[in-house]
């Protein structure tokens, strides 16, 4: 089974290395050709065009975002050269809506459409330790599975649909940015009192939020002031919480949280925080009192 692997940014890049491990061909393509030169360094065969990747029989994306990957699909020639019965596993965090759009897209042409977004920072997808969220059919995931192993942990099953496996992973990074910007808002008010961000943080994780990899991780960089570089950046944050509310409001859905946290990563990125990381808002936060 020979396999493609479009978009070798920060993670795809581990992701497709981790897939050479399979032992089978593995054609890759990126719009910058470093990552592809790298690749090829550890047997991955180099695509010229993303149409070239077309050719095998797994092709998996991991693009920024819904016109990114529309761009490479269509744009790029990749579907026109899929054969009928080939699966197509699109990896990266895009919106609901176009989701369904590409299912349908796949359906016609014969293609089989996985959506299958992940959990995770750089580290654990170098790891090859990803949690990969699945929404298709039985028997298109049952296919691909061998390749999940490579790269991920566990994968977690969420309907027939592709769509909804991409509105649990929009439901994770909602959740997981209001945490983040409630830890950057109780930080800031405890050092507004006079109380060192560690000794704050420290407290938080170890009674609290005890266990949670979340407030540990992004607390203790909140505490160092440590943004940079960017495992997660702000910007694709507010695009993932931009995301997440549309999905809501396309259900008449109300998200309040999201909606005022959309706004407040607005103004971050407004104000030259958009390639930090999404620990930012911490920054953020901070700035507003005064703090920084």
């Amino acid at each position: 089974m020979s396999i493609a692997f479009i978009g070798l940014g920060s993670m795809g890049h581990h992701m497709a290395a981790n897939l050479l491990r399979s032992g089978q061909p593995v054609h890759v393509w990126n719009r910058s050709p470093e990552p592809v030169q790298a690749l090829a360094a550890l047997g991955a065969k180099p695509a010229a065009t993303p149409a070239e990747c077309g050719i095998a029989d797994v092709v998996f994306t991991m693009l920024a975002d819904d016109d990114a990957t529309r761009a490479v699909l269509q744009g790029g020639g990749v579907l026109d050269a899929m054969a009928p019965g080939s699966i197509h596993v699109n990896m990266a965090t895009v919106s609901v809506a176009f989701a369904r759009e590409m299912a349908a897209l796949h359906v016609e042409r014969g293609i089989g459409y996985v959506a299958a977004p992940v959990l995770g920072r750089v580290d654990v997808a170098a790891a090859g330790k990803l949690n990969i969220l699945a929404g298709g059919s039985d028997e298109l995931i049952a296919r691909v599975q061998p390749l999940f192993d490579l790269m991920g942990q566990k994968t977690w099953r969420f309907g027939s649909e592709p769509a909804q496996a991409n509105a649990v992973k929009l439901a994770c990074n909602l959740m997981l940015a209001c945490a983040i910007e409630a830890t950057g808002e109780g930080t800031a008010l405890a050092r507004s009192h006079g109380v060192p961000a560690a000794d704050f943080i420290d407290l938080v994780t170890s009674t609290l939020f005890a266990g949670s990899p979340v407030y540990k991780g992004y607390g203790g960089m909140i505490a160092e002031e440590r943004y940079s570089p960017a495992g997660f950046k702000l910007s694709l944050g507010l695009k993932d919480v931009r995301l997440a509310v549309e999905a809501g409001r396309d259900w008449g859905l109300p998200l309040a949280f999201g909606s005022t946290l959309q706004a407040t990563l607005q103004d971050a990125v407004a104000q030259g925080d958009a390639d930090l990381d999404l620990a930012a808002l911490g920054k953020h936060a901070a700035r507003q009192g005064g703090l920084n």
